[in-house]
């Protein structure tokens, strides 16, 4: 999930009155009359694009180190609440960069938090830089200079591709993509949400990315799926978020029930809850009420977002004796 992307409007109002930035007035935009009317209004998105215009007025009430930390920790506080014990959260430091607010800033916020999850909530981590898809790739490389110690050194765990998707394909990041993976990080992009299979191919063979966010085209190339399925790399899927943002018409029209019957590994995220109408558990909750799962391809659907996850061994040890443990309750 976008860490960004869990500001609900009650917090964006006021980090904005606190910080002194000035949101569309309710006479250009009626959405800004109120956090609820805001939050009607994310109801209603007609695209991604809809979607991020936005997305980016709520980040430009992040300013300083602190109103990132408060940012972070709410969604921490939800996921305790939604029964998450892992997180991998995206940020995009180059849409705060970009208004003059410092790189470290951001990510230390960010890091703050996540170690407050660690130690209070006993949810680990990990942190994703995304790029921006549609600004330059110098600006990919600029940001990167700026992350590379941070990728070294392990604070962040790797990178990832994201923002508006159609026109604007995966192949030109691929020198930043090696760079980020020389330096120690993983790799994940941003594919098949909007754009077509051939996104999902151009990030795997350019990219080299370890995994796909999004990915529900992989469905309009049988000969690809047939082949990820087999390499077990993970899919993740954003249900209530592809429905808000009409890349289905309904929750049954995701590939949930191909994936599982073509054994496509895949988990199940929030994407951006604060403006989708959900967050893990809703999402849970909408697939089995789309769907009707079984215990059993629940547990296979976990075992995937185990596996397929960026934390170390021992830690995917545990939470899969976990998931042992939850799967025995309820299907002896």
């Amino acid at each position: 999930m976008h860490l960004e992307g869990s500001l609900a409007p009650s917090l964006l109002f006021e980090l904005a009155d606190q910080n002194r930035i000035a949101l569309p007035s309710p006479t250009e935009d009626p959405s800004f009359t109120s956090p609820t009317a805001l939050l009607d209004r994310y109801t209603r998105f007609t695209s991604l694009d809809d979607f991020l215009h936005y997305y980016y007025i709520g980040m430009s009430v992040l300013i300083y180190a602190q109103d990132f930390e408060a940012l972070a920790w709410e969604y921490f506080l939800r996921a305790k609440a939604d029964g998450v014990v892992h997180a991998e959260v995206f940020f995009d430091s180059q849409a705060h960069t970009a208004r003059g607010v410092g790189y470290t800033t951001v990510v230390e916020g960010f890091k703050r938090a996540c170690e407050r999850a660690e130690n209070e909530l006993s949810i680990s981590t990990k942190l994703i830089l995304c790029f921006l898809r549609d600004l330059p790739v110098k600006a990919a490389e600029d940001t990167f200079a700026e992350a590379r110690k941070d990728l070294e050194l392990g604070v962040l765990s790797g990178v990832g591709l994201d923002s508006s998707e159609k026109g604007f394909p995966p192949g030109p990041f691929r020198g930043v993509f090696e760079k980020s993976k020389v330096a120690g990080g993983r790799l994940t992009a941003h594919a098949g949400e909007e754009g077509g299979v051939e996104y999902i191919k151009e990030a795997l063979e350019a990219l080299g990315v370890n995994r796909i966010d999004h990915g529900i085209h992989l469905v309009d190339d049988l000969e690809l799926m047939q082949e990820l399925a087999e390499r077990k790399l993970l899919f993740t899927l954003c249900p209530l978020s592809n429905v808000r943002l009409r890349a289905v018409k309904e929750m049954r029209a995701l590939p949930i029930r191909t994936f599982l019957d073509k054994g496509v590994s895949f988990s199940i995220n929030s994407d951006d809850p604060a403006y989708f109408g959900g967050y893990i558990l809703d999402n849970y909750c909408a697939v089995q009420e789309a769907f009707t799962l079984t215990i059993k391809e629940w547990e296979i659907i976990g075992r995937a977002a185990i596996d397929g996850s960026w934390c170390g061994d021992d830690r995917k040890k545990v939470i899969l004796e976990q998931l042992t443990e939850v799967v025995k309750k309820f299907y002896l």
